[in-house]
């Protein structure tokens, strides 16, 4: 492909996906168990606010769960896409090895402990906690690479883990009187609904700063990408670069759990799809547009999981898989044929 092709296509990506983007903005905000009309829309975000039923279900309900699923949503793609980077192998990411299970038990953990003693827990709260669990799965699985050969073989001990992590969740949930803690099962499958307004000002805030860090990191991420050798002699503290490479990815997974749960093979098949639809690896460019990627990915996962069988509303994650899994079976073939770095 030559310069000028490569450049119109990439022109072509980004524009297809803002467009995407806004198209399924509005899908997300319009349909539903309440339809409102597309012509209504802007009067409704732009006009005053009323206290009629079509304002309150927009601002109230459909606004805040379509800023969280596009924000949570790049989130996820961005820590697959920095995770992929960490391990240097292109079926890494938070869900698959078990990172986002970790982080699923240790907020689970935190709810249940903080109902018992009659405290409530912050989203801050809900964010630290998951990023312990995270850190954890983490650096468990580092101890765990060290001993095992090939990507196939993380993939199996990372999901090995995360079964084993959701196992105890589940039981505990399970087991649980209060029924608080019990409410806790629909989160523990992964889910945008009942996002308030305070939860997307807490995403957000650590989401956009988490952002800005992999803007930065972005060029030393070029340079890891070939080789310890050649990033050191480009000037790339090697320790460093890892250290805030893996708690970035850790921070974006538990940030994500924490308010929607552990939401599956997004952070492996979007970064996968961007790269392959760029047609580049340049990571000044596959950065955002990653997440600009996984945003519009988890849009569609959350409209399908409204809509499919509504009223009744499915699990994002089973949605995410369905779409998802796929794109890792794919990977994992090209990657048997030598085919995926």
């Amino acid at each position: 492909m030559n310069n000028k092709t490569g450049k119109r296509r990439i022109r072509i990506v980004i524009a297809g996906l803002f467009i995407a983007l806004l198209v399924f903005l509005c899908l997300n905000l319009c349909l539903g168990s309440v339809n409102i009309s597309l012509t209504k829309l802007p009067s409704l975000i732009f006009g005053e606010k009323t206290d009629d039923t079509m304002s309150r279900i927009l601002w109230e309900l459909r606004l805040p769960r379509t800023i969280m699923a596009m924000l949570l949503g790049g989130a996820l793609a961005l820590s697959g896409l920095l995770l992929q980077t960490f391990f240097e192998n292109p079926i890494a990411g938070p869900f698959v090895l078990g990172i986002s299970s970790g982080a699923k038990l240790t907020v689970a953990g935190a709810l249940i402990i903080s109902l018992k003693t009659g405290h409530s827990l912050s989203s801050f709260g809900m964010v630290g906690a998951a990023f312990v669990g995270s850190l954890v799965m983490v650096l468990l699985l580092l101890l765990v690479s060290k001993f095992l050969p090939g990507g196939a073989s993380l993939l199996v001990a990372g999901i090995m883990i995360g079964y084993i992590c959701t196992a105890i969740t589940d039981l505990v949930i399970n087991l649980a009187e209060d029924q608080n803690v019990v409410s806790l099962h629909n989160w523990s499958l992964g889910s945008f609904s009942g996002t308030q307004w305070s939860h997307v000002a807490v995403a957000a805030g650590i989401i956009v700063v988490l952002f800005v860090v992999t803007i930065f990191l972005a060029k030393p991420m070029q340079a890891y990408f070939l080789g310890e050798t050649v990033a050191k002699s480009l000037g790339v503290n090697i320790k460093r670069f890892r250290v805030v490479l893996v708690f970035t990815a850790s921070l974006l997974a538990a940030t994500v759990t924490a308010f929607a749960g552990p939401v599956s093979f997004v952070g492996i098949a979007v970064p996968f799809l961007i790269r392959r639809l760029l047609g580049t690896e340049r990571t000044k460019l596959t950065v955002p547009v990653t997440f600009l990627g996984g945003a519009v990915f988890c849009l569609i996962s959350d409209l399908l999981a409204r809509i499919i069988l509504a009223p009744t509303e499915l699990s994002v994650s089973v949605v995410t898989s369905i779409l998802g899994a796929p794109v890792v079976i794919v990977m994992l073939l090209k990657r048997g044929n030598g085919k995926v770095r």
